[in-house]
């Protein structure tokens, strides 16, 4: 291990934490006393719900479907079959369990990709958008999704222009069936990530890998596509419904320049920066057969970082064991968040141009507090929990979720990981020599 990997986190004598972000060069620090702080805000009381309230509780539950832009895909089903492109009229003849449809307030807009790069619409999409235009139900529904854009940003395109921007945007959202649980009483028994079964759970996951790599193919402009879920309104959802959202860009972002800067002297970076970190001080959470979590070190928030060990790079070229092994591992950490839990979960991979090695990992943070005045006149972190703290708060959830039946069964928990389950497996191809140096 080197020897700035040796110093990303140390405990002074007094007990305060110090860590220094192995990727980023983010300073945080936590401050003994501060870790027992409650991790949820206290709540409205729970309001008891109407019959039938709970399938239209938002703009994305199950008796609004026309109230989001025309569905791309959606599964249906215990088998989880996907249905691409259901016109207007037959959304309601079957229930999806996960929904696929563009933003209808894209961060990156349509326009932006017509404007900027003189991209078009290819056939297939203009087709779609004539049929869904003839069917009289599809025409009044994209009247008023087009009326809803216009009054929001003081444009006012053709019906066929607007039509064509919904339904071939590159910003899509990903959205679980349940807002709350079926049979739900009050209104904050909410479904989370980890409420969903790990088989749920994989087919929301595996989805949005299929949605990742249909953006990327869609738009050839893109040098990213972002994928992420904010859960609950602190982090920054605008709807406590589950769902991810897809965000394709023109640009890496300067925290992807800077690994891909990383990468080029050290193709095992992740291995020597985080895997073996984590190693030596006793920070690794769990395992399956093909992926790793760890309790983050240097981030602003408490943060598990969740590592594919396979020798794909994109999620799209992992099979579907691999993509299982990720899912299981993400969904159990979720499980043990719990629901009330303010969480950002970000999918980190290498970009389909860069030249260097990088692995497909999943960060999950816990967004229980606000950087303030200190943080931004100092830019140190302070965060509430250490990566010790939350490895032990971890361990002993999951243990107790497994004992109950609620998590993949086959996840090795803390001191059942192996050292062969750290190992990184995404530079085999590119660093076989170099990987002498390594100390796995």
């Amino acid at each position: 291990m080197s020897e700035g990997a040796q110093a990303a986190i140390v405990r002074m004598p007094d007990g305060t934490v110090k860590q220094v972000g192995p990727l980023t060069g983010t300073r945080v620090w936590t401050v003994p006393g501060r870790a027992h702080r409650p991790l949820t805000a206290p709540r409205d009381d729970p309001r008891r719900l109407a019959p039938g309230e709970e399938r239209r509780l938002c703009a994305f539950c199950t008796d609004r479907y026309l109230e989001t832009t025309p569905e791309k895909s959606r599964l249906v089903g215990p088998t989880f079959e996907e249905h691409r492109r259901v016109p207007a009229d037959e959304v309601e003849d079957t229930v999806a369990e996960f929904r696929r449809f563009g933003n209808l307030f894209e961060i990156v807009s349509a326009e932006y990709w017509r404007e900027n790069h003189g991209f078009r619409q290819p056939s297939s999409v203009i087709e779609w958008a004539q049929e869904y235009l003839a069917n009289p139900v599809g025409r009044l529904h994209l009247e008023k999704l087009a009326a809803i854009r216009a009054n929001a940003t003081d444009s006012a395109p053709s019906l066929e222009e607007a039509t064509l921007d919904l339904l071939g945007g590159s910003h899509d959202v990903i959205v679980a069936r349940r807002h709350v649980h079926d049979g739900a009483v009050h209104d904050d028994e909410l479904v989370s990530s980890g409420e969903l079964t790990p088989d749920e759970h994989a087919a929301y996951l595996s989805f949005t890998v299929a949605a990742l790599a249909d953006i990327q193919s869609a738009q050839p402009h893109a040098a990213y596509v972002s994928v992420f879920q904010n859960w609950l309104r602190p982090a920054g959802a605008s709807f406590e419904h589950l769902h991810k959202q897809l965000v394709a860009i023109d640009e890496h972002g300067p925290q992807m320049d800077r690994e891909l800067t990383m990468l080029a002297s050290d193709h095992l970076l992740y291995q020597h920066r985080i895997l073996d970190l984590s190693v030596a001080q006793g920070l690794v959470v769990a395992a399956t057969d093909g992926a790793v979590a760890v309790a983050g070190v240097g981030h602003r928030y408490p943060a598990f970082e969740v590592f594919s060990t396979a020798a794909a790079h994109l999620p799209q070229e992992h099979s579907a064991a691999e993509i299982r092994a990720v899912s299981d591992l993400v969904h159990a950490l979720h499980a043990a968040t719990g629901v009330h839990v303010p969480t950002n979960e970000e999918w980190h991979y290498r970009p389909p141009r860069a030249p260097w090695p990088m692995p497909w990992r999943v960060v999950l943070k816990w967004r229980i507090s606000n950087p303030a005045g200190f943080e931004g006149g100092t830019k140190v972190y302070v965060n509430t929990i250490d990566p010790w703290e939350l490895r032990r708060r971890a361990v002993a959830e999951l243990t107790a979720l497994r004992d109950a039946g609620r998590i993949a069964p086959g996840i090795r928990i803390g001191d059942e990981v192996t050292r062969d389950d750290t190992r990184l497996r995404y530079a085999d191809a590119a660093g076989g020599a170099e990987r002498e140096g390594s100390s796995a």
